[in-house]
């Protein structure tokens, strides 16, 4: 196998590779990525078994064939080649690398192609069509409420319902919940209810350019998303979903609205004298004003007054206790200029996080013995 391309082509397509090897076993084939060339064009697999990569690349092929070489070295090398044309050479086990003058030469041992897994497939028919910015939003309103408990292992993932004419994700740690439901444009093919573990999130989010669409698929144990010349599968967390319906408060009688800058600047600033193992924040709430405040410690304390209208039916002021990053969190992620806490005055129930005005997004909180 011979083949020639430019640096900088290459090199972001075993970028995405790189994250779909298996990171155990160095010596192992599922480290390294498959290299295929053939009819101008070069194709590029990667998998560690639970996760699968597939891409292609046009090239300039000399001489076709199939090899496959340990896929970190191998985008170390080319990261540091110059931006110029490279050329790949593929004889006797041995992968050459070399530039346009000949001057830089490296040589990895290879891995015969032929002991490389397959990929996993699913029939073209079961897939539907979803705008890429409206799931790239899904994945940023709730991945950092996945649980990172590895016993709890049924909500280490992203929870993905269809209800045919909307997509909805969810999101808990079992101290907060994140929601956000897409409708679509058109009917969705009905699929099984699936977990989605994160990793494959946070790369369909990475490699995603927010423009066009996704091409989804879910069976009962893998989800499948393709789009431009890529195409990545991931299998799908085992296990059942909490209810998350039965914890959405369906009335809340208090409602303070704030800036979201304002607040984010606040926590900012008041965050330099929280404690970091209880990572507890006090809001003082009042018509006009809520007061920010950090737990007194041998180091000292700090607060800071925003301005808020607040709406209620049970007090005229109330002291909620919350953990500091689950509100950064959710504020984060926010495209509003306000926000609105809605809450119960008395007791550790639920408060429930959302944009002003309303969308198609919330945050669910549970407070902090104050």
């Amino acid at each position: 196998m011979k083949f020639s391309c430019q640096k900088s082509e290459i090199a972001v397509e075993i970028q995405n590779a790189l994250e779909f090897t298996s990171k155990r076993n160095s010596l192992s084939i599922l480290s390294n990525v498959l290299l295929k060339a053939h009819d101008g064009v070069l194709e590029i697999k990667s998998t560690d078994q639970k996760v699968g990569f597939y891409s292609s690349l046009e090239v300039n092929v000399a001489e076709e064939g199939l090899t496959t070489v340990i896929c970190d070295k191998f985008l170390g090398i080319i990261k540091n080649m110059p931006d110029e044309e490279i050329t790949f050479d593929d004889k006797d086990d041995k992968f050459t690398i070399y530039n346009s003058s000949g001057k830089i030469r490296y040589e990895l041992k290879t891995i015969s192609g032929d002991s490389f897994p397959e990929l996993e497939k699913i029939d073209d028919s079961l897939y539907f069509s979803f705008p890429q910015k409206d799931f790239v939003q899904m994945i940023s309103q709730t991945i950092s409420s996945v649980s990172s408990d590895e016993s709890k292992y049924f909500i280490n993932g992203v929870f993905l319902e269809n209800t045919g004419k909307s997509l909805i994700m969810v999101a808990t740690d079992g101290k907060r919940l994140s929601f956000i439901e897409k409708e679509t444009e058109s009917p969705i093919p009905a699929f099984k209810s699936a977990i989605i573990p994160q990793k494959f999130l946070n790369e369909l989010k990475k490699m995603s350019t927010g423009e066009g669409i996704f091409e989804l698929a879910v069976t009962d144990t893998i989800i499948f998303a393709r789009f431009g010349r890529c195409c990545i599968y991931s299998s799908l967390v085992k296990g059942n979903f909490p209810n998350y319906r039965k914890v959405i408060p369906s009335q809340q009688p208090n409602v303070c609205k704030c800036s979201v800058a304002e607040m984010l600047n606040a926590l900012q600033r008041v965050a330099l004298m929280v404690e970091d193992k209880s990572n507890k924040i006090i809001l003082n709430i009042s018509d006009g004003e809520m007061q920010i405040k950090s737990i007194e410690t041998d180091l000292g304390r700090s607060d800071e007054s925003i301005s808020c209208s607040l709406s209620s039916d049970e007090g005229d002021s109330f002291e909620i206790a919350l953990n500091l990053s689950y509100i950064v969190n959710s504020l984060k992620t926010m495209d509003s200029k306000d926000f609105t806490i809605s809450f119960f005055g008395e007791g550790l129930k639920a408060m429930t996080v959302r944009p002003e005005p309303a969308a198609d997004y919330f945050h669910i909180i549970m407070p902090m013995q104050a």
